[in-house]
């Protein structure tokens, strides 16, 4: 049985995470940037000044709300908490013993256009969305679809399907990558440093992870603004003090990368073009599965901000693809290939390192340990820890929002309780096919959400340009705020009044 569903998934995986997919990928990230004029370069300034500069000079970013949406700062951290995890650390390590230093760049790459991919799913999410009977905002990808895909003459039909399927898929997905393999990651580095048995580890999780995800998404936003800057921040610390080390290592890095995104001998040797291949693929399904753009996971959450411009939420979009693969990813990836593990022609680690193999589990603690001894090792576990953890919070809202589409609002209770429980299981489980069946799964997210971007890509242009030609050249205009008439007449008010 097990090797039926291994086979089926492995065919399936081809499919949503093969070349035709990672060029629909390419494709709405190239669409989007073009319809919102390069929108991430030429207005780099501004959305850098409404993000991160407006955290430290603007209250209402910050400041927590009385009613159930969050501020703009929580549900950025939410999104990053769920999509700054393992994969900035073993899949960006992965990605170069596969696909040679090569895939940093098309990592780089993919981020770049994946940027106003995000920034076009928050833009829709915002505009779509509508409140439940709680009062808490409701808006995503299967909003959109069917709401905005679905009011398209002669696509009801398909609007509302591929809103069904899009949550099915992030349910299900919920308890695989935004759970149990997170965990199993927490236990299996625990255990290895720490010698901490998985099923300590799995009760430990179970507990701190009941203690804020059946409070709801305020108390995850609460503890996220709080846990995500922290362990960003120190691990940005860990990886620049290493590469301060190294820094002679520099220019041969940069080359190695260069170089190799454009190789066409295979890294390890082989057939020719296919290095190429292997650095293109890796570096953009890596990129992908660390930031999410296109998946449509994170506008859950975004939509869940107490802002009113979709713009201003889709800046947000921008800054966290930034942050998590061009600063996060790229601190890890230099950290590896400046270490002298690797080799920096074919991206081949050295056979082992004091006796223990490498592989792209150990390669990141490996290089800290070489730095700085069992501390180093012991500082990756916990940043392992971390990231792991404030990805399952971030996931446990995403499945919870796509169980209140499929069953109602009063599921939600029991889909968090059972959320739960599961990451005991995810503790204890085996590794290798969870996390396959976990990838397949997240991947078949990506292709509903990415079509209903291409179809409302006309909505993304006409809400930029709405909202350039009123901030950038001063036009007396109606806002673009909601799809909906009475959200679209209070909200209109509250800009024009600046309480934006």
């Amino acid at each position: 049985m097990l090797d039926i569903i291994t086979k089926v998934n492995s065919a399936i995986n081809g499919i949503v995470w093969g070349w035709p997919a990672l060029i629909l990928l390419a494709f709405v990230g190239v669409l989007t940037t073009c319809i919102t004029k390069c929108f991430q370069i030429s207005h780099f300034g501004h959305w850098m000044k409404n993000t991160i500069g407006a955290i430290f000079k603007d209250s209402k970013v910050t400041s927590h709300t009385e009613d159930h949406s969050i501020s703009q700062f929580q549900s950025l951290c939410t999104a990053l908490a769920a999509t700054v995890g393992t994969g900035n650390i073993v899949g960006v390590a992965g990605a170069i013993l596969v696909g040679g230093p090569g895939a940093v760049f098309w990592m780089w790459l993919i981020a770049f256009f994946g940027m106003m991919t995000n920034y076009s799913e928050n833009v829709l999410g915002i505009f779509y969305r509508r409140k439940n009977g709680q009062g808490e905002w409701c808006g995503g990808a299967m909003y959109y679809l069917r709401d905005g895909l679905g009011a398209k003459k002669g696509c009801k039909q398909i609007g509302a399907v591929l809103a069904v399927a899009f949550s099915l898929f992030c349910f299900l997905a919920s308890f695989g990558i935004g759970n149990m393999t997170q965990v199993n990651s927490i236990a299996g580095n625990m255990e290895a440093v720490f010698g901490v048995p998985a099923w300590v580890s799995g009760i430990v999780v179970l507990i701190l992870c009941a203690l804020v995800i059946v409070g709801g998404l305020k108390r995850i936003a609460t503890v996220t603004e709080k846990i995500v800057p922290f362990m960003v921040v120190v691990y940005m610390i860990g990886t620049v003090a290493i590469l301060i080390m190294n820094i002679k290592m520099f220019p041969a890095v940069f080359t190695a990368i260069f170089k190799g995104a454009f190789a066409f001998k295979a890294a390890g040797g082989g057939i020719v073009g296919y290095g190429m291949k292997l650095a293109i693929e890796q570096g953009m399904k890596r990129g992908v599965f660390s930031n999410e753009a296109g998946l449509g996971s994170s506008v859950m959450v975004h939509s869940n901000s107490n802002v009113k411009e979709p713009v201003r939420q889709g800046m947000w979009g921008i800054f966290e693809v930034f942050a998590d693969t061009v600063i996060v990813c790229t601190l890890t990836a230099f950290t590896v290939l400046s270490s002298g593990l690797i080799d920096l022609d074919t991206g081949v680690a050295v056979a082992e390192y004091g006796g223990v193999a490498l592989t792209k589990a150990n390669v990141v603690s490996t290089v800290f340990t070489m730095h700085f001894g069992w501390l180093g090792g012991a500082f990756v576990a916990v940043a392992i820890m971390l990231f792991a953890y404030s990805t399952v919070l971030g996931w446990s809202h995403y499945g919870s929002k796509a169980c209140e589409y499929l069953f109602g609002t009063k599921s939600t209770i029991v889909y968090r309780v059972i959320f739960v429980i599961a990451t005991f299981g995810g503790a204890v489980m085996g590794e290798n096919l969870a996390w396959d069946i976990a990838d397949t799964l997240n991947g078949m997210m990506m292709i509903p959400n990415l079509i209903g971007v291409i179809a409302l890509s006309p909505i993304v242009y006409r809400i930029t340009k709405n909202y350039v030609s009123r901030k950038f050249k001063n036009q007396d205009i109606e806002p673009m705020l909601s799809n909906f008439d009475s959200i679209q007449e209070e909200f209109a008010a509250a800009v024009k009044g600046g309480a934006e």
